[in-house]
């Protein structure tokens, strides 16, 4: 196997992190979704960046000031729901849920337990940003639409890259 060497730099910016799976006894992120995430949302400047040499530049997250929480949810059983409760007590200014699974619970708003967490979240000043999905392609495939969700999503008509 290659071995790679990367640099990493710890910036201080995680603040808190909890696990809501008596089944997995830690809060590390097993598949890099909660750390890309949280990447986008609050990364520092990191200059001389491309994919495989193309679009150069310079990346920064949209808040590279902010701190982060995390919540360690995606297991089922309810747990999302217990997890969003202790994010409202801990008095987090915005909910950022990447959860863009297949539509199970999202035939009624009042019955899904993203929407009504994401209800109580609103209640209490909290801003609420979900995935739109990972399904698709009819807009049905649509998850967390609830009114006061803001739902981010993303789509392209022939996912080309164009090189030099």
């Amino acid at each position: 196997m290659k071995q790679h060497s990367f640099k990493f730099i710890f910036v201080r910016k995680l603040i808190g992190a909890r696990r809501f799976d008596p089944r997995n006894h830690t809060c590390r992120d097993a598949d890099g979704n909660g750390s890309h995430t949280a990447s986008i949302a609050e990364g520092a400047s990191v200059p001389g960046v491309s994919y495989y040499g193309l679009a150069p530049g310079t990346v920064i997250g949209g808040s590279p000031t902010s701190r982060i929480a995390m919540y360690k949810a995606c297991c089922g059983g309810g747990c999302y729901s217990s997890a969003m409760d202790v994010a409202i007590h801990d008095d987090v200014d915005i909910m950022s849920l990447s959860l863009g699974s297949i539509p199970i619970y999202t035939v009624n708003i009042w019955t899904d337990p993203i929407a009504v967490g994401a209800f109580h979240a609103v209640e209490h000043g909290i801003m609420v940003v979900c995935a739109a999905g990972n399904g698709g392609p009819l807009p049905s495939s649509v998850v967390n639409f609830a009114p006061w969700i803001t739902t981010v999503g993303a789509s392209t008509i022939d996912r080309q890259v164009f090189a030099q």
